[in-house]
C-alpha cells in the first residue's frame, strides 16, 4: 500500500502545482462534475462524492454514473465526463481514441482491489480453488463443455456448473480474463453477464452451483449472504490483497481526471479531497 500512497501523493502534487487557479470558498450552484465508469471503483467514488458535496456545502453536484470501465472510457474520450473510474489502467485503443479527440488526462490510482470469487452459501466442496482450476472454468475451450462441478475437480459433486460474468465492457472482467486466462478479453460465452454486480450477487444467491467474481467490496457488502472461495488457500482479506499474497487477482483501481477539467476549480478541489480521504473511505465501506 505504501508504493501506491507514495504514486497518488506524488500525481496529486503535479496536479496542485500545474493547476494556478484559486478555489473560491463558495462555488456557483451551477457547479458540478460528471463521473462514470467502474462499478467496482463506484462505492469509492460516490462516498467520495457525497463526503465532498456535504463539505463544501452543497455548492457542487457531483454525478456518479455506472457503464463499466471501458464504457466509462468511451464517454472520458468522448469529453463527456470530467472523471473516469477505471478498475484497470487504460487501454492503448483508449489512450488513442482520447488523443484523437485532444483529451488530455491524469491516472490516478485510488486503492488496491482483490476480485473475490464467489459460490453460494450451499456449496460445501469448492471453498477453495487453483487458478489452473479457474482457467478451466472460464477460458474459451470451456464454453458448451465444462458445465459441472464434477468436470473441474475429481470429488467434486455432480451439480451443475452456473457461470455468473460481469459484462464485457467491466475493467473487472479485462483484469479477471487477462489473470486467469492469459489474455483480457478471453473467455467461455455461455455465461450470464451484467455490468451491476447485484445482478451477479442474486445469481450466486439464487443457485447451489453458482459461481461469479467481482470487486471485494460488493463481497463484503454481501458476504452473509454468500461465500469467497480462497485462491490456493489464500482468503481474500484486506491485509492479503495489500500485501499482494492474494494473487494473481490483486490489483490497483484508479480514477482518470480530464486535465481541461483539471483546470476547474471544483473538480480539482473534489481531487484533492478524494485523495485526501481514500484510505479512510475505502476502510469505512470494508468494515
Amino acid at each position: 500500500m505504501n508504493s501506491l500512497k507514495v504514486r497518488v501523493l506524488g500525481v496529486v502534487a503535479a496536479v496542485a502545482a500545474s493547476i494556478s487557479v484559486a478555489v473560491p470558498a463558495a462555488m456557483s450552484q451551477s457547479a458540478a462534475i460528471r463521473i462514470d465508469g467502474s462499478s467496482t471503483v463506484f462505492p469509492l467514488t460516490e462516498a467520495a462524492a457525497e463526503g465532498f458535496t456535504k463539505a463544501t456545502g452543497g455548492k457542487t453536484r457531483v454525478t456518479v454514473g455506472v457503464s463499466g470501465t471501458g464504457g466509462g472510457f468511451k464517454k472520458f474520450c468522448r469529453g463527456e465526463t470530467d472523471i473516469s473510474n477505471a478498475s484497470r489502467p487504460i487501454k492503448s485503443s483508449e489512450i488513442a481514441a482520447c488523443k484523437k479527440a485532444g483529451i488530455k488526462f491524469i491516472e490516478i490510482p485510488v486503492a488496491y482491489d482483490g476480485l473475490t470469487v464467489v459460490i453460494n452459501k450451499q456449496n460445501t466442496w469448492a471453498k477453495n480453488l487453483t487458478p489452473a482450476e479457474l482457467k478451466k472454468i472460464w477460458e474459451p475451450a470451456a464454453q458448451g463443455k465444462i458445465k459441472n462441478w464434477n468436470q473441474v475437480r475429481a470429488g467434486f459433486p455432480n451439480v451443475p456448473l452456473r457461470l455468473f460474468a460481469p459484462g464485457t465492457a467491466s475493467g473487472t472482467f479485462d483484469y479477471f480474463t487477462e489473470a486467469i486466462n492469459g489474455k483480457s478479453g478471453s473467455s467461455r460465452g455461455d455465461v450470464t453477464s451484467s455490468e451491476d454486480d447485484n445482478v451477479l450477487v442474486n445469481g450466486v444467491i439464487r443457485d447451489k452451483g453458482a459461481l461469479s467474481y467481482f470487486g471485494y467490496a460488493y463481497y463484503e457488502e454481501n458476504k452473509s449472504k454468500l461465500q469467497a472461495a480462497t485462491i490456493n488457500g489464500v482468503p481474500p482479506t484486506e491485509a492479503n490483497i495489500r500485501s499482494g499474497k492474494y494473487t494473481p487477482l490483486s490489483r490497483p483501481i484508479f480514477i482518470y481526471v480530464s486535465a481541461k477539467s483539471a483546470n476547474k476549480p471544483q473538480v480539482k478541489q473534489f481531487v484533492e479531497y478524494y485523495i485526501k480521504n481514500a484510505p479512510a473511505i475505502n476502510k469505512k465501506l470494508l468494515m
